[in-house]
């Protein structure tokens, strides 16, 4: 028996925090950092740093074999005793992991977590997924963590939609396809490292106390839920839920569902704004990121958005109408996603978001990479969903955002928000948005201080009063879906007044950079007419 769990503790997680007592089964209360004895603590170390050792030979290998082969090393009578040096290493290790799984079977508090978490496992099967409480007093590796949903529950999943990669038999020549191949590799490798630096381990390893402490506070001070959900894809998502239906509040009977940046993880994202407003709210990581498994590609991104929307109808009870969609930076991809296949949700706010990917991709590249096929397939990934959702939108543009500015923060008007409000309004109002429509939201956009914003708005003397009640009168007589045609028999100064009512209707400005967190008090639900 006693064997037996030494064996157990061998093969155990790492166990890093324990939120509250087992003992006691209560919501709240600080927990504690899990502190292990003295041999399990220098072997951990040990193995850590053989783990970022093989992340750094992971990523430099092209460079590693590219130098070792310039100095004649591969070859059979050199990498014969390099083989057998690395399997001695391999049994170092070993050792050393039997080592620290004898100081985890001397440590009482790690003895019963592995004593919960076998019979939680037990208990937790398909048919019957029993949540254990005790379970959920710990913090540890998540891929040991017992499924809770699954999209195979969900009888009529939704239809994928197909990013689809240039098929090399449209390729005419052989270095037409040399480049098409290169061009891949360079969008499934660094491409996207670059596009999701967050899916980076090593930046994942440098930010592991920060994203532990967040999650501490979300389960310790929130009575928030941690769940493994399963993506059509077979990745496992990494979620926390915070309800707040049982405070009362209007707020918590709304569900907002996160989509984090490109560097975000719902630990310490953009999941606390609407904490802090009273909201229900859901919050994941991209596949890649924390917990969740797989690569951020934009079908996986696009399954992970759509077991997370499922799980919060079918598992928390939540309608889909009582359901916002709120995202920040490369997150409205997901957002756009997940609007478009679900368009009862109630309404989607952008956060610091753009229209395009490729005009920043080159803001950072060589020039001579503007026709890259690796360029133009990240572009489609990104671009191909941006499909114009029926319900109400709320733009939030950063005034001072140096990421998502093409020439600099200075430079408000090369934000690309703006470019992806122009494109809404375009869509929605078309008669409206005629080319002088358009030339008054821009001079409203090229303000950056609110004064100047104001300064714009009355000078064309926007009566709001007027403009709701055409805006109704139309929606009454009607009732159509967008595109609209109201202001097709306009003057051209209703027109003007009606371009920069819905332009300051559908976009809110913060005097910030990008990555500054957004104040609760700058969260608000949509303009509805």
């Amino acid at each position: 028996m006693a064997g037996w769990m030494w064996l157990r503790c061998v093969l155990g997680p790492h166990l890093q925090r324990i939120h509250k007592s087992p003992d006691q089964h209560h919501p709240g209360g600080r927990g504690w950092t899990y502190q292990p004895k003295s041999l399990e603590k220098h072997t951990d170390s040990i193995l850590g740093w053989a783990s970022a050792l093989w992340s750094l030979s992971y990523y430099s290998s092209p460079l590693l074999l590219c130098y070792l082969y310039r100095k004649g090393y591969i070859c059979t009578s050199k990498l014969v005793p390099v083989s057998q040096y690395l399997g001695t290493v391999l049994v170092c290790l070993l050792g050393v992991a039997c080592l620290r799984g004898y100081g985890r079977w001397k440590n009482s508090e790690y003895l019963q977590f592995i004593s919960i978490l076998e019979e939680a496992k037990k208990n937790h099967t398909p048919a019957n997924k029993v949540r254990s409480w005790q379970l959920e007093c710990y913090d540890f590796d998540f891929s040991y963590w017992p499924l809770d949903f699954s999209w195979t529950e969900v009888s009529s999943p939704y239809d994928s939609f197909v990013v689809g990669l240039q098929c090399l038999s449209d390729v005419a020549t052989v270095l037409s396809c040399l480049y098409f191949l290169s061009s891949f590799l360079i969008t499934h490798s660094f491409g996207r490292r670059m596009l999701y630096p967050g899916s980076v381990g090593l930046l994942q390893k440098a930010m592991r106390p920060m994203l532990q402490q967040g999650q501490a506070r979300l389960i310790e001070e929130f009575d928030g839920q941690r769940n493994k959900l399963v993506a059509c894809d077979g990745n496992e998502i990494d979620t926390m839920f915070v309800d707040r239906r049982r405070d009362g509040g209007q707020n918590g009977q709304t569900l907002v569902i996160c989509c984090e940046g490109n560097a975000g993880f719902y630990e310490v994202g953009c999941m606390n704004t609407p904490l802090e407003g009273g909201y229900s709210v859901l919050g994941w990581n991209h596949p890649g990121f924390g917990g969740s498994t797989g690569v951020p590609f934009p079908q996986n991104e696009a399954n992970a958005m759509d077991v997370v929307i499922q799980f919060a109808i079918h598992k928390l009870g939540f309608k889909i109408s009582d359901i916002v969609v709120y995202a920040w930076s490369i997150g409205g991809f997901t957002a756009s996603w997940a609007v478009m296949s679900y368009p009862e949700i109630q309404s989607i706010v952008l956060d610091a978001s753009f229209d395009d990917l490729l005009p920043l991709a080159l803001k950072v590249m060589p020039d001579s990479w503007s026709e890259s096929t690796s360029i133009k397939v990240l572009n489609t990934f990104f671009c191909q969903n941006r499909q114009l959702y029926q319900g109400p939108v709320l733009l939030i543009r950063r005034t001072r955002d140096e990421i998502i500015t093409t020439t600099g923060p200075e430079d408000v008007m090369s934000n690309r928000g703006n470019d992806l409000l122009l494109k809404l309004l375009q869509f929605r109002y078309p008669k409206i948005m005629t080319d002088e429509g358009i030339r008054v939201v821009r001079q409203w956009l090229g303000s950056s201080t609110p004064l100047e914003e104001a300064s714009v708005y009355s000078g064309y003397e926007v009566d709001d009063d007027w403009c709701v009640s055409v805006l109704q009168s139309y929606q009454a007589d009607r009732d159509v879906l967008f595109p609209w045609s109201v202001g097709e028999d306009m003057t051209l100064e209703g027109r003007r007044q009606l371009a920069l009512f819905l332009a300051r209707k559908y976009m809110r400005n913060f005097e910030t950079t990008h990555c500054t967190p957004l104040p609760a008090s700058e969260f608000h639900q949509p303009w509805r007419l």
